[in-house]
């Protein structure tokens, strides 16, 4: 995909193994998407919050390598597609399949004591992201990371449906709400890649403001950052209703989700 519209830029020519549909360098002259760049702020700015929180609340070190591998995650993509060149792009593919598998590991951890490892499970995990790393490294074909992805996600998913169905069914709102805006979140990233050409000659003829709506690989990212980001909202309320914490969550200004965990009571 590399039609008129694109333009040469700061980082020069791409040597990412992808491209998406946003025109390269329309923006600005420093970054080759700018939209799909940007918009990963809201993987990188709400996870340091609830990073920072967790940190104060004093829960397991895990869901700060959650909440940190997540913004790993958005900071990856924004060098990826600032640059469009194939290191960033490894430094943004290679640590969605990361932290995906602490998510796993996570979820999968909830209902046991304080303070224990799953020692097969962390093997089994790592030996999964060392070996997807080195196939990928030679391979260089992006649907494979794709499958790999799509498997740890369903994995999650199917953890997650379990929990909120047949464990803690007050949590419904939470899981089907994470779930569902994952999925809004990778149906338009199908959009934007069966449609570009359509979607290309339709920013065309708006606005530059209005044209942005259209970046659908943007949407993608907003709507899986926050995705995830429920989703470890989701998993840490899990694991403190466990342990006889007293989570609640909270809206800042109103609008974005926070867990805020208070002690269990002394008797």
């Amino acid at each position: 995909m590399a039609p008129a519209a694109d333009r040469e830029g700061y980082w020069g020519p791409p040597t990412s193994t992808l491209e998406w549909c946003e025109e390269n360098y329309a923006v600005s002259y420093y970054i080759a998407e700018f939209w799909n760049t940007v918009s990963n702020l809201i993987f990188i700015l709400p996870p340091i919050y609830g990073a920072i929180q967790t940190y104060k609340d004093g829960l397991e070190k895990r869901y700060l390598a959650a909440y940190f591998c997540l913004a790993a995650v958005g900071l990856g993509s924004w060098c990826f597609h600032m640059t469009l060149k194939y290191e960033m792009q490894l430094l943004d593919e290679l640590p969605m399949i990361y932290s995906c598998c602490v998510f796993v590991y996570c979820l999968y951890e909830c209902f046991k004591y304080k303070n224990t490892v799953n020692y097969p499970l962390l093997f089994l995990l790592i030996t999964y992201s060392f070996v997807v790393s080195i196939v990928y490294l030679n391979l260089k074909e992006p649907v494979f990371h794709q499958v790999m992805y799509g498997t740890l996600v369903s994995i999650i998913v199917l953890r997650s449906v379990y929990i909120v169905l047949w464990v803690y069914p007050w949590l419904r709102g939470l899981g089907y709400t994470s779930l569902t805006v994952f999925l809004m979140g990778f149906f338009l990233w199908n959009v934007d890649n069966i449609f570009c050409d359509k979607l290309r000659a339709l920013r065309e003829k708006m606005p530059p403001v209005v044209g942005a709506v259209t970046q659908f690989h943007a949407w993608w990212h907003i709507l899986t950052g926050l995705g995830s980001y429920l989703h470890i909202l989701l998993s840490l309320y899990t694991r403190t209703l466990f342990l006889k914490h007293r989570p609640k969550v909270k809206f800042v200004f109103g609008i974005w989700p926070v867990l805020l965990v208070e002690p269990p009571k002394k008797l």
